[in-house]
């Protein structure tokens, strides 16, 4: 004799109850699905507790239900901001030129796509004056200039073949699974904004080196990882192993940053940005909510679950206004009071690099301005302001850095 399985059922409309007889081995057409029984969205990385259990419990029973809580996304914003950075590259080394400055460019076969000497750049890329034309973020300008654009477009440039290797790599590795999670949308704003945060605490205390790179941008996804698990904390199996590893892979990246010659200000200033960030934009309806959303028609609800739990929207409003401030104070003081936040802290200049005796935290290259009047040359040290106006010479690349690290000393 076949075994049967009754399940009971209310019809909403006619207020009746009716029962629905399977036999083991089939599979039922409707099944009214709960937040106990809801498969992991994608593969180990989101669940609930008693989910796995009560899958196995389906399968025994000959009968299974396919439910999808969130909806997955096809990333392709990621892999077009790859794209951007890889062509703004070439286009860089394109303006660069280095055989019409330099007789000692790396990879002459490449004409003018060569790289500038190895002394001058170790990264395998364009000169500093070339990147600060294509615009590279440098205080000065900034403030005194009004080219606030820079604190945008400098997330965009990289110092060499090194320097934009690491980065894409990372930027596909982490963007690529936010983006089929969330949404190009709103990785795109993560993206973008952490990017200016990065770029606004790196203006308040780099002043004497001009800085570029996308790591900014991509510590901020760092940290919207890290308050998406916070806020999303109670629909993600082994919750805590998932926090242990993400918290020391940001760690390991931080601790990077204090390697002389990186800026690590533009890190933290992304992964802030990006933190608070996470909380606002990265922020899922609970379990029992979504699988509401998916009950057949003519079903009654036992008792309604809120969209959001208490605790998330406390962390979306405190995210919130914690952002604005933030960004409006350090804009008042870089804009308003030409902030140089190194006045004010003199122990801070150790988050971006701690000297040790296997290396120093001087910077390795200094950086002038020039400015050209008829045969003269106005040459600014971007380090120190100082100026002076040299006569226009037949002078190589060499000559020109000479002049820019004497003013500079």
């Amino acid at each position: 004799m076949d075994s049967k399985i009754e399940i009971k059922v209310t019809n909403p409309k006619k207020r009746d109850t009716t029962e629905h007889q399977l036999r083991s081995g089939h599979t039922a057409s409707q099944t009214l699905p709960s937040s106990s029984s809801l498969p992991l969205s994608d593969g180990q990385r989101r669940g609930h507790g008693n989910g796995h259990r009560h899958r196995e419990g389906q399968q025994q029973l000959g009968w299974t239900v396919d439910f999808m809580p969130f909806k997955k996304w096809v990333p392709w914003l990621i892999p077009g901001f790859v794209l951007v950075n890889i062509f703004l590259f070439i286009i860089t080394m394109y303006i660069n030129n280095c055989p019409n400055t330099s007789n000692n460019c790396v990879g002459k076969f490449l004409g003018r796509f060569s790289f500038q000497p190895f002394k001058e750049n170790p990264l395998l890329g364009p000169s500093a004056r070339t990147l600060e034309k294509m615009g590279a973020l440098e205080v000065n300008k900034v403030v005194k200039e009004h080219e606030a654009w820079r604190m945008i477009s400098c997330i965009w440039l990289h110092a060499g073949v090194f320097h934009i290797l690491a980065n894409m790599l990372s930027l596909l590795f982490i963007g690529i699974r936010l983006e089929q999670e969330f949404g190009f949308v709103r990785i795109g704003l993560l993206y973008l904004i952490a990017g200016f945060g990065g770029s606004l605490m790196s203006s308040l205390f780099i002043q004497s080196r001009i800085s570029v790179g996308a790591s900014g941008a991509l510590f901020g996804l760092l940290g919207s990882m890290l308050s998406e698990l916070i806020t999303n904390w109670t629909i993600y199996a082994n919750k805590f192993a998932a926090l242990l590893t993400l918290v020391l892979v940001i760690v390991i990246n931080l601790a990077v940053g204090v390697l002389p010659h990186v800026d690590n200000f533009a890190h933290i200033g992304g992964f802030i940005s990006g933190f608070l960030l996470g909380f606002v934009f990265l922020i899922r309806p609970q379990f029992g909510y979504v699988s509401e959303k998916k009950v057949p028609p003519g079903y009654i609800i036992p008792s309604r679950k809120p969209k959001h739990q208490t605790y998330q929207c406390v962390l979306w409003v405190v995210s919130l206004i914690l952002l604005i401030v933030v960004f409006a104070l350090g804009l008042y003081i870089l804009f308003l009071e030409g902030g140089n936040l190194n006045d004010r802290c003199s122990w801070c200049h150790y988050m971006s690099c701690i000297p040790t005796p296997l290396w120093s935290c001087r910077p390795r290259h200094v950086y002038c301005r020039s400015t050209v009047f008829g045969k003269t040359m106005n040459l600014t040290c971007i380090g120190n302001g100082k100026s002076e106006i040299y006569t226009l010479t037949e002078e190589n690349s060499s000559q020109l850095q000479h002049l820019c690290s004497k003013l500079c000393t």
